[in-house]
């Protein structure tokens, strides 16, 4: 899999030039004990193509390797860019200020024993991250394998692979899967322009690769395997800066929701850990795949195709079945199959057999040759219904896979052309010319699909990235000091969990719709104010101890009398008191009856990692069961916040299903940009919801809410 490079001029950060292009290296804890980490770094520094000078250090040795050894990084005459430390973690400390003492600005510490193994080693973890911020030195690690610079030659890691010379990128958080990926990169002919294993990112994180990465000319996609993320603001910033210039890939390991605890809120138990990356990755133009296939087989795609522009999937084939599995695995996924124009069917039967498929997948039948595929390659790279094109081969007795294949890529198309030759050696030599001819092939119909479907995701995300980046969404916001100043009241009360009156209160000083309504102490002041605002009428519990109102029998809707407000005031409080004996009952609160189509959820919480993110979808008392919710990462403006609406389902429900009237959608967007600086505003806010927002064609209102506080939680 060999991926030329995308030209990328830029400055490199100085500091992690010493590092990746280091002309001098001390490797402190050289050894010739064979088996060891010391023998094999000094081994991998000395047998490749690396023109560097390489010092070992070994306070018990003359010679390592027929080198000199010298016992300290001060007995070095010369001046060195890297230093490479395999000792134990209680020696690291030291070494390392000698090495700042000495000006060296490059560190990979491969030594393990820190942080992971408590409380002893996150003192000496602290130890060094002191030394090194006093030096200002730039570490990778600590528990790292070390890096490979196939460009140089420069092999500074103890894994014993060989590495090909590519374009890729490659940062890990895991060394094992390191020399697993390194081992299967050979027989996959995958090179890499870089190589690195990060380790505890002491110092040197995902963002600084990813801006570094970003500059090389070498580098043509950055792919990463991730398990945690330690600075998301920078991370994100990088991203954002460098993904719509060279795709950035990442593996995110640790699927599951974070300490599935009890939620007070809905949107708590839906906002799940994989869901806040994905959501955080999208904004920032970055691809997230499920697999390590995936992770190379997109890296490989988008560096030899061009984007595709839409999302209409063209399949030729010369054998049914393939074509149907392709056509399933797409359409499960919500893909689309392009349908062919006029033209093209016009151009396909009079050069077909008369018994071809005549539709999309093209069946060009088994005993096709180069001839029949030319045909239908070249009616589908001229269609304009079509955006990208699968040619799928399997062997049969008459076939020639190999003159498919030259014909393949002998010619240009405006289009991505994917290819999936079926088999193993019987299209050996096949594959190997498509390869040559920069002509993404894989083996299985639903891999090829997935991966168009991936390469048309990353085209989205860039899209949405760009869109985004043409508006300033920090112009039009102002922080809201009135609402500030309301929740630092109810904090100063000794409240976390709002009531009813309170959170809408709240919304209110965003400009989010909320009906008329008054909490009543007693049955007289409900009829009364019923009468008022006019029946029907709502009447639900008011407790700052209730968070699910509906589910104890709280919330009473369609009272049309004042007979009908008097016995249901009885029936709420005593469901109360039976569900919530401890409950502080506030009273009765009587709102306006409101009924309109649609019931959503607007919801946010304050994430571990990210911070505030907002939730969208479906709402009502089956958001759990329908779970058709998106996130969004604040703050939205109107593009960001109609795309969050688009990637629901219900959206087709909202623009107008079977000629129900649509909803202004633009106008549901501007009420998720409000509520979005909210959250921004308010940090306190741990969770919220806004269950159900219901909307028609003539509007949208908040019908119930709910917030929970936290005095923990800081900006």
């Amino acid at each position: 899999m060999e991926i030329q490079s995308i030209s990328n001029h830029g400055k490199r950060s100085s500091a992690l030039d010493a590092i990746f292009h280091a002309k001098s290296i001390a490797l402190v804890g050289a050894s010739d004990q064979k088996g060891s980490v010391g023998y094999a770094l000094i081994k991998n520094l000395l047998s490749t193509s690396y023109k560097g000078a390489v010092f070992p250090v070994n306070h018990r040795r003359s010679h390592v390797k027929g080198l000199k050894a010298y016992k300290s990084v001060l007995d070095i005459g010369n001046n060195i860019d890297l230093a490479i430390i395999a000792t134990p973690a209680q020696t690291v400390s030291n070494i390392l200020e000698e090495c700042g003492q000495k000006g060296i600005r490059g560190i990979v510490i491969i030594s393990a024993g820190f942080k992971e193994i408590g409380t002893k080693g996150k003192k000496l973890y602290e130890d060094i991250e002191k030394i090194s911020k006093k030096y200002g030195m730039r570490i990778i690690g600590p528990n790292c394998l070390g890096f490979i610079n196939p460009t140089l030659g420069l092999n500074a890691s103890f894994a014993t692979n060989e590495t090909l010379k590519g374009n890729i990128a490659f940062i890990s958080q895991s060394g094992a899967l390191c020399t697993a990926i390194l081992d299967w990169s050979i027989d996959q002919r995958v090179g890499f322009s870089h190589f690195v294993s990060i380790g505890s990112m002491l110092d040197v994180s995902f963002h600084d690769l990813i801006e570094y990465f970003g500059e090389d000319e070498n580098t043509s996609s950055i792919l990463i395997y991730m398990e945690s993320l330690k600075d998301p603001k920078s991370f994100l910033a990088a991203a954002k800066k460098v993904s719509s210039k060279k795709p950035i890939i990442v593996l995110k390991a640790g699927k599951s929701v974070e300490g599935a605890k009890a939620s007070l809120s809905h949107t708590g138990s839906l906002a799940g850990n994989i869901e806040v990356f994905e959501a955080a990755f999208q904004e920032v133009g970055v691809l997230q795949v499920h697999s390590i296939s995936q992770l190379f087989d997109c890296a490989q795609a988008l560096a030899m195709q061009p984007i595709p522009k839409g999302q209409r999937l063209g399949i030729i084939t010369n054998a049914g079945g393939p074509g149907i599995l392709a056509t399933d695995h797409l359409i499960t996924k919500g893909g689309k199959l392009a349908k062919l124009s006029n033209s093209s069917i016009d151009v396909l039967n009079k050069n077909l057999p008369s018994h071809w498929s005549h539709g999309n997948p093209i069946d060009v039948l088994g005993d096709a040759g180069t001839d029949r595929y030319a045909v239908a390659l070249e009616a589908c790279n001229q269609d304009d219904q079509i955006d990208a094109i699968i040619v799928i081969m399997t062997t049969q007795a008459i076939s020639a896979p190999s003159d498919v294949a030259n014909f393949l890529v002998s010619r240009k198309y405006k289009k991505p052309i994917l290819a999936c030759w079926m088999g193993e050696g019987n299209v050996k030599e096949a594959r190997e010319i498509l390869e040559k001819g920069r002509i993404p092939n894989y083996r299985f119909p639903e891999e090829v699909v997935e991966v168009f479907l991936k390469m048309n995701e990353y085209a989205e995300n860039i899209k949405l990235l760009n869109q985004q980046q043409l508006t300033d969404k920090h112009n039009r916001y102002k922080k809201n000091y009135p609402a500030q100043a309301y929740i630092q009241e109810l904090q100063d009360k000794g409240i976390n969990q709002l009531n009813e009156e309170e959170a809408k209160k709240l919304l209110a000083f965003y400009d989010i719709p909320v009906p008329s309504g008054k909490v009543t102490k007693t049955k007289r002041e409900a009829v009364d104010f019923a009468k008022e605002i006019g029946f029907p009428v709502v009447m639900k519990i008011a407790s700052h101890d209730i968070a699910h109102k509906t589910d104890m029998g709280g919330v009473a809707l369609q009272i049309k009398t004042e007979a009908e407000v008097n016995s249901t005031y009885e029936k709420i409080l005593s469901s109360a008191r039976k569900h919530y004996p401890q409950a502080k009952i506030d009273g009765i609160r009587i709102e306006q009856m409101i009924s309109k189509k649609y019931e959503l959820l607007i919801g946010g919480k304050r994430d571990p990692i990210f911070g505030p993110i907002v939730v969208f979808g479906h709402g009502g008392v089956l958001v759990e069961y329908f779970k058709d919710t998106k996130i969004g990462m604040p703050p939205l403006n109107q593009t960001s916040a109609l795309q969050l609406i688009n990637n629901t389902k219900f959206v087709k429900i909202l623009n107008g299903y079977r000629g129900m009237p649509s909803v202004n959608l633009n106008l549901l967007a501007e009420i998720l940009v409000r509520f979005s600086y909210l959250l921004i505003d308010l940090p306190q806010i741990s969770e919220i919801d806004i269950n159900p927002f219901v909307i028609d064609e003539h509007g949208g209102i908040a019908l119930d809410a709910h917030i929970v506080i936290s005095n923990d939680i800081k900006d």
